[in-house]
């Protein structure tokens, strides 16, 4: 059983899916491992490391030779694959909605590709969920990025010349980033406010000492779509919301936007009217950039200033923190090989019918099989 690691290739991505401890561990389970060179240089993964802890090191195409699974971090460009295994698995990001085009080579090539992005958010697949470790150190950099733009101190702070007043710092969408995002911005001393269309997170807000901000006159609106992700809200709703949200966007010197559906386009959250409404030096990050942004006038790989304020859109947040997501992402995938590895075949087995690969399955026996992509050809 041969599990092979590639050297990412897609501008700006620092990651790599294995590290010398994962790759221990699969070599404990009885499979052999390989890795491109230097696939880990920029993640501090040094090739000797990988050699050390068991693996061998060679360019690509003696690393894709007989390779059972290949992991990535992205989705490889399909042509680089040539002599990929037919039946083989590629377990990576994979981005099959904004990537359908690339979906449809896999099949071609005959990979069985699975999409961890896709794992579903129940109890046994959490220490598999890729969405979740990577969010949680993007909430941390998404404050720190903000610091770093902000011209002033995040604590209050009392000197003899006089009081600096905290800064205060709003979170929109409470999910796993937002969460580190106001445990980050309170451990810095920031007076932080979140807000969420699920109401089930006013609780989470208020045990990590922020406010919670939320409309509280439409009743029956709980925003919790499956998975525990959020889903779309009803149009009378989002009005209600946007009256409460533009009234404290005015007041917030910093505001953190992490809300996105899976699938889809990230919701708008902040109109130019509503960064209009903040004082000059004010500054929002936007963590959905990349999917649409958040925020209108959010530029991917860009920071921009409108009316005064500065807006934030970093491309591939994770990847800014490239050695300790690297570490807990090649943790998500040795744990869900793992989970599945059948120690009479000497490798994983992903049986249909199971909750977790129904979920993931990409492409199979040539085809694409996942039915949210099926039904939308």
């Amino acid at each position: 059983m041969k599990i092979a690691a590639l050297r990412e290739t897609v501008n700006g991505e620092r990651r790599v899916a294995i590290t010398p401890e994962t790759a221990r561990k699969f070599i404990a389970l009885g499979a052999t491992v390989a890795v491109e060179r230097g696939a880990g240089a920029q993640a501090g993964v040094a090739d000797d490391a990988l050699v050390q802890a068991g693996a061998t090191v060679g360019d690509r195409a003696s690393v894709l030779a007989d390779a059972d699974i290949v992991l990535g971090v992205q989705g490889p460009d399909p042509d680089m694959l040539t002599g990929f295994k037919p039946g083989a698995w590629l377990v990576a990001g994979l981005n099959p909605f904004g990537e359908r085009a690339r979906v449809d080579r896999y099949a071609a090539l005959g990979v069985e590709a699975l999409a961890m992005e896709l794992m579903p958010r129940i109890t046994r697949a959490q220490s598999m969920d890729i969405l979740s470790s990577q969010s949680n150190l993007s909430g941390y950099k998404a404050v720190l990025d903000a610091a770093a733009e902000y011209g002033r101190a995040f604590p209050m702070m009392m000197t003899a010349a006089g009081t600096v007043s905290a800064a205060r710092l709003f979170v929109m969408g409470v999910g796993v980033a937002g969460l580190q995002a106001i445990a980050t911005a309170r451990r810095l001393g920031a007076q932080v406010s979140a807000t969420d269309v699920r109401a089930a997170t006013k609780e989470q807000i208020l045990s990590l000492g922020a406010k919670p901000i939320f409309v509280e006159a439409v009743q029956g609106v709980e925003g919790e779509g499956s998975g525990g992700y959020a889903t779309e809200m009803s149009d009378e709703y989002k009005a209600a919301q946007a009256e409460l949200v533009s009234a404290h966007i005015a007041k917030q010197d910093i505001v953190i936007t992490t809300a996105l559906i899976p699938g889809r386009a990230a919701p708008r959250l902040i109109t130019d009217a509503q960064v209009a409404s903040m004082k000059p030096g004010s500054v929002i990050v936007d963590l959905a950039v990349e999917q649409g942004g958040n925020v209108e006038g959010a530029v991917a790989g860009e920071v921009v200033e409108r009316h005064g304020v500065r807006i934030v859109g970093h491309r591939n947040v994770p990847s800014r923190l490239a050695a300790d997501t690297s570490a807990l992402f090649a943790r998500n995938l040795f744990n869900f090989l793992s989970a599945f590895w059948d120690k009479d075949a000497g490798r994983p087995v992903l049986p249909d019918g199971d909750e977790i690969g129904d979920a993931i399955r990409l492409t199979r026996g040539g085809q694409v099989v996942h039915p949210r992509l099926t039904s939308a050809a």
